[in-house]
């Protein structure tokens, strides 16, 4: 099979086919293989990755873990000195500057700023990932449900989806938030976890109705498999790609969501914090103090950037219609190889 090679620069990339088999940088390779080889030439979802891991480990070391509620919590203590709780005197910055002792600055209340960021990164945090799991979970089964059956239950099951999608998601999380925002952050999260998997159930359905009538499925039935063996044995695992880029993209949005909230506040409630609750609660400071802003704000950007970069890098890692680029240097000196081999 021939490769129509254009005329460019030896710096310029050169286009195999459309699926890629053409690549010789992938040829022998597992699908695995490549998935993982294509993820990590993504630079930014690399760099995303990093982030987000360091990130956690940061936080998490630094402010301890918290679980349970008020009346019945566990707790681990972190590096940093202070608590987000704690009633510290005065620095000596009438301002609360940032100091060595408080390099995140310190509130007219004597509370440490960094302890407080800390925590409020340690919930958005949890409450991203706590959406991002149940609306994944609840996506993925309404919409292989609904495309695998088709007929009635299809219609049904897309129409309450198209109703939930209707009403905006500010709205409904303002309403949840306001209900149920007093009974702790993890309550706070499931329910918005469940008003979270539209979207995800969608591109979930639309891959099982194209692979429902693919020639292997017709061999499984053939064979006498169940539906669900069809379902998590065959359809399924070809659609890891799509609900695995649009989980990690859920988690982006679910991060925002809660800072919205938070910011208007039906999110996070007193006397614990968020991101978005502590923007919320020292906009006034910007003029005199614009690091209690600031530093909330940058950290809102660079999670919900790392996890964009890091979606966009799943995306073209599991998408097998990709277009996989490769050097025109690179194939000539695998072509010189190969016919220097082949004249032996």
């Amino acid at each position: 099979m021939a490769i129509n090679l254009k005329k460019n620069k030896s710096s310029q990339p050169i286009e195999g086919n459309e699926t890629g088999s053409l690549n010789i940088e992938t040829q022998g390779l597992s699908q695995g293989q490549i998935i993982r080889k294509k993820f990590f030439a993504h630079k930014p979802a690399v760099i995303g990755l990093i982030f987000i891991i360091v990130f956690a480990i940061f936080v998490y070391s630094a402010s301890g873990i918290h679980l349970g509620t008020d009346t019945a919590k566990f707790t681990i203590k972190g590096w940093w000195k202070y608590s987000h709780e704690d009633l510290l005197p005065p620095g000596a910055c009438d301002s609360g500057c940032p100091t060595a002792d408080h390099p995140f600055g310190q509130l007219p209340n004597g509370r440490d700023y960094f302890s407080l960021v800390m925590r409020g990164s340690e919930i958005s945090l949890m409450v991203m990932v706590v959406i991002g799991f149940l609306g994944g979970l609840i996506g993925t089964v309404m919409g292989a449900v609904s495309g695998f059956f088709g007929g009635i239950i299809d219609a049904v099951m897309m129409r309450f989806t198209d109703f939930i999608i209707t009403v905006p998601s500010i709205l409904i999380g303002a309403v949840i938030g306001y209900n149920v925002g007093n009974l702790g952050v993890f309550a706070l999260a499931l329910f918005l976890g469940l008003f979270a998997w539209t979207g995800l159930a969608r591109l979930v359905r639309g891959e099982f109705l194209t692979l429902r009538e693919r020639e292997f499925v017709d061999a499984a039935r053939v064979a006498g498999a169940s539906n669900t063996r069809i379902i998590f044995k065959h359809i399924l695992p070809n659609s890891v790609g799509v609900i695995i880029v649009s989980t990690t993209l859920l988690l982006s949005g679910s991060i925002l969501l809660e800072t919205g909230l938070s910011y208007l506040g039906f999110g996070v409630q007193a006397p614990d914090v968020s991101l978005g609750s502590l923007i919320n609660e020292y906009q006034g400071e910007f003029g005199l103090s614009p690091w209690l802003f600031w530093w909330p704000g940058v950290l809102i950007v660079l999670i919900a950037l790392s996890i964009n970069f890091i979606g966009d890098g799943l995306r073209d890692a599991f998408d097998p219609r990709q277009k996989r680029q490769i050097k025109r240097k690179d194939f000539l000196a695998k072509s010189s190889t190969r016919d220097a081999v082949n004249k032996r």
